[in-house]
């Protein structure tokens, strides 16, 4: 395309010593990707941006420009692409589905690294317990807040409140024993205790009483909703224990 016929943007983003915003970045990079000439302004002072933002009457930048009209704000733009914007609000089964993803991945690749065979019994196995880990670790990045997420539906949590706290340490304990093959006397025991009280507390909130409920399977902050994968962590986890004590005292 000729020079004088090549599309043109206008995009204003703040790029300081201390501070280059990473939207007005990821705006340069999807108006080059749509085949814009960018013409980049930077804002390099709080005061310039201040200014800026005054003149134009807006809250945000970056702020983006095409053909003279102001397109606004990186989600602006993958709007006006007709790109989908993330709703932080929305409901969504990605975290937990993104965790026994890897952990099955990890279960894989530490039976062929064992055994030198990917599909064992073993990396079923370690699949599960390594789930138990990881979900645990995202509990354990804020116990507060995932034990306040807990009371919404557990059972046990709300009738004695420091399960909520207890819970993700026991579970990484036990899926910790269970990836080590070690002491399954006091393993199995507690996965299948706090197994089987997440199991009957989601059939109750979500399949009897019907409520719509946020799950704190993978931390106090996430989207995703209690149902058939928060079910499956618990049903999992029972599993697990039941199979580990039938191979070791069956």
């Amino acid at each position: 395309m000729p020079k004088s016929l090549a599309k043109t943007a206008t995009l204003y983003r703040m790029v300081m010593p201390e501070h280059t915003c990473p939207y007005g970045l990821k705006a340069r990079a999807l108006l080059k990707h749509k085949g814009y000439a960018v013409d980049d302004h930077w804002l390099r002072t709080r005061a310039e941006t201040d200014a800026f933002k005054a003149e134009h009457g807006v809250k945000t930048t970056p702020q983006t420009f095409i053909d003279g009209e102001r397109i606004g704000g990186y989600d602006d733009l993958r709007r006006h692409f007709g790109l989908k914007v993330r709703d932080p609000k929305t409901v969504t089964y990605t975290p937990v589905l993104a965790v026994f993803a890897v952990t099955a991945l990890m279960g894989l690749a530490l039976s062929y690294a064992s055994f030198g065979s990917a599909l064992t019994m073993r990396a079923g196995e370690w699949f599960i317990s390594l789930s138990m880990m990881a979900l645990a670790m995202l509990k354990l990045q804020n116990v507060e807040s995932f034990s306040t997420m807990f009371l919404n539906y557990d059972l046990l949590a709300r009738r004695w409140i420091p399960y909520g706290k207890i819970y993700p340490f026991a579970e990484l304990g036990a899926g910790a024993l269970m990836t080590a093959g070690a002491l399954t006397w006091l393993s199995a025991p507690v996965a299948l205790f706090i197994g089987g009280i997440g199991a009957v507390s989601v059939v109750k909130a979500v399949y009897i009483d019907k409520r719509e409920l946020k799950c704190a399977c993978v931390g106090g902050d996430s989207n995703v909703p209690l149902g058939f994968l928060s079910l499956t962590e618990n049903l999992m986890m029972i599993a697990m224990a039941v199979w580990m004590l039938a191979m070791t005292f069956g």
